[in-house]
């Protein structure tokens, strides 16, 4: 559970700095798969951050439900790493769509697991 949340206070840290320091991060946010740009993206921005915020403090205070939290995020990076392969003009297809999203379920089916060994 520490290791998970040091992961998740790094992609936090790494996230916010280039959200607020870095001009073509702070463009472009995914939802759901698809790009926001512009003033919406930066507007949403924190959204992100509250997620792996959320993560680290549930992951750090071992709560019993992040486990699960964890494996349920993971599973929609999968879905959005596939809408996103396919729709965005950065994207690589479907192809790398899938296999992005195979390394999320995999590490989602291995947290789902865990979760009752990671939490007691």
């Amino acid at each position: 559970m520490t290791a998970l949340a040091v992961a998740c206070l790094a992609t936090l840290v790494a996230t916010m700095s280039g959200d607020l320091f870095v001009p073509a991060a702070h463009d472009t946010e995914v939802w759901f798969g698809i790009e926001v740009t512009g003033p919406m993206a930066f507007a949403t921005a924190p959204i992100h951050w509250a997620i792996f915020a959320t993560g680290a403090w549930a992951f750090w205070t071992r709560r019993p439900w992040a486990p699960v939290a964890g494996a349920c995020y993971l599973g929609y990076v999968a879905l959005c790493h596939v809408v996103w392969s396919v729709t965005s003009a950065h994207g690589r297809g479907l192809p790398i769509g899938l296999l992005e999203a195979a390394i999320f379920v995999t590490g989602a089916i291995v947290l789902a697991r865990a979760g009752r060994t990671l939490a007691a």
